[in-house]
């Protein structure tokens, strides 16, 4: 089953790559379409909302719909959305191009968490969904650093079309490797009823705003980094996939690392990870004049930015234990309205004249919300009563 796991990864590598790979290419973006660089990065913040729409929507509306046929689905979205980008005469069209990739994203990866547990042992579950994630996580690392390169060198659009082809591979992988016979969300998964009634929990709606406010904080500084880097910092446009590249490092260790740390105490691991994602995000905005010293904080703004992910992904599906994979797609639509808020509020820094560090100070604002948001759901009813999560059968 391995290699059923492995066309899910492509599918969750492509859909990370539609979503950071325009951060690197937003000057080129910018210039093409003659927007500012605030209105260019509303194609980040738009999309970030769509995921939101499409993580809620489509999973319910794909409840009864067989979970194989349901992903090669959500995949022809991703293509299509692709496409519109990648031949988008204007802004509007491009707009409408991020939309249409981003609503099959949420559902992805809520629908294929589900299908990976079914491919494997009971005792390898967790490992069969974080295969299928590390699809995401290698995007990061390589995916957007790699596109970033090809899009200055091709033209921002030839990243979109290498995206598309990704899109196409991992539609015939999907077709071809995963089994006809992953079951049918109502088998495995409670009624449309139960999924709703599962958010009549506070703690659930604290720890959305958690995860919208803490890894917010770290997207919103991070959505115009390309301007810091270079416009602050001094690198060439050159420069920037390189420095993405070691972004990318910083996210992939801090993802082992945070998982670890909050298996054993997921509060504390939260608590310190918020604080620290403050304090990096401030002191990157006070440093980003330093080259070495940006290169050291963009690192750790990867790494603790994303080490926050499993210790939210797990708070917030311990609360909806009853409602496993509209859990799912609820906690990635958090991390994207956290997305869309920061990037908005960076947008404004920008758009006020406070300059291009300012983004990461109004990054730093956010995340220090979230930290208060955490303190106040740990003392609130019910406060950490879980730290496990349950995996969908």
């Amino acid at each position: 089953m391995r290699v059923a796991l492995l066309a899910l990864a492509i599918g969750g590598f492509g859909i990370g790559l539609t979503e950071f790979v325009i951060m690197g290419l937003l000057p080129e973006v910018s210039a093409d379409f003659a927007v500012s660089e605030t209105t260019a990065g509303y194609l980040i913040s738009g999309y970030a909302l769509s995921v939101a729409v499409g993580a809620i929507g489509l999973t319910l509306l794909l409840t009864r719909v067989p979970r194989k046929l349901a992903l090669l689905g959500l995949m022809v979205l991703f293509i299509l959305g692709n496409l519109i980008s990648a031949i988008s005469p204007d802004y509007a069209t491009m707009m409408t191009g991020r939309i249409v990739a981003a609503l099959c994203h949420g559902a992805f990866f809520g629908i294929g968490s589900v299908v990976a547990a079914q491919l494997v042992a009971p005792d390898r579950k967790a490992s069969a969904i974080a295969f299928m994630f590390g699809g995401l996580t290698l995007a990061n690392v390589l995916g957007v650093p790699l596109g970033t390169l090809l899009g200055q060198a091709a033209g921002w659009r030839s990243t979109f079309w290498a995206i598309t082809a990704i899109g196409i591979i991992a539609f015939i992988g999907i077709a071809l490797l995963v089994p006809e016979h992953t079951g049918r969300s109502e088998e495995a998964a409670p009624s449309v009823r139960i999924e709703v009634a599962a958010f009549a929990s506070p703690q659930v709606w604290l720890s959305i705003a958690m995860t919208v406010l803490g890894y917010g904080g770290m997207f919103g500084g991070f959505t115009y980094i390309a301007f810091t880097l270079t416009e602050v910092s001094g690198f060439s446009a050159g420069a920037v996939p390189l420095l993405l590249v070691l972004f990318g490092v910083g996210l992939f260790f801090g993802n082992i690392f945070g998982g670890r740390a909050a298996d054993r105490d997921l509060v504390k691991t939260l608590t310190v990870l918020l604080v620290a994602l403050t304090a990096v995000l401030a002191a990157f905005a006070l440093v980003a004049t330093s080259q070495v010293l940006t290169v050291v904080a963009l690192v750790l703004m990867g790494a603790v930015g994303f080490g926050t992910v499993p210790a939210l992904q797990m708070r917030v599906m311990g609360y909806a234990d009853r409602a496993p994979t509209l859990a799912s797609g609820a906690n990635i639509a958090a991390f994207n309205l956290g997305n869309a808020l920061g990037a908005w509020i960076g947008g404004v820094t920008l758009a006020a004249g406070l300059g291009y560090t300012s983004p990461l100070w109004a990054g730093a604002a956010v995340t220090a919300v979230g930290l208060v948001v955490l303190l106040v759901a740990v003392r609130a009813p019910g406060g950490e009563r879980r730290t496990s999560v349950p995996v969908p059968a």
